[in-house]
């Protein structure tokens, strides 16, 4: 079975109450057993125009899984948190 990935671009407005939802996000995707492949770290734009600012990048074990993480009742925790903190933009994609 194919895996299934959340992908996001995070563009942090308030640092210190985004680290709230960093808290509630961990527990949520270890509730949901991701795989945290890409949580920050350095970026560099190798063709086209787009600017990420924070790349995450989260393996489930289903396509269906990661619609399911998103969601769920411990990920909208984190969203709550998050509100005013982050502008977000995420996909779930279907892996091979």
């Amino acid at each position: 079975m194919p895996s299934g990935y959340i992908v996001a671009n995070v563009s942090v407005t308030n640092p210190e109450q985004y680290e709230d939802y960093k808290k509630w996000s961990t527990a949520a995707f270890q509730a949901h057993n991701a795989e945290i492949c890409v949580r920050g770290g350095q970026t560099e734009v190798m063709e086209g125009d787009w600017q990420p600012e924070r790349v995450v990048i989260a393996r489930f074990p289903s396509f269906e899984a990661a619609k399911a993480f998103y969601h769920s009742a411990e990920y909208l925790r984190a969203r709550k948190a998050r509100e005013g903190a982050a502008i977000m933009r995420i996909v779930a994609v279907e892996g091979v």
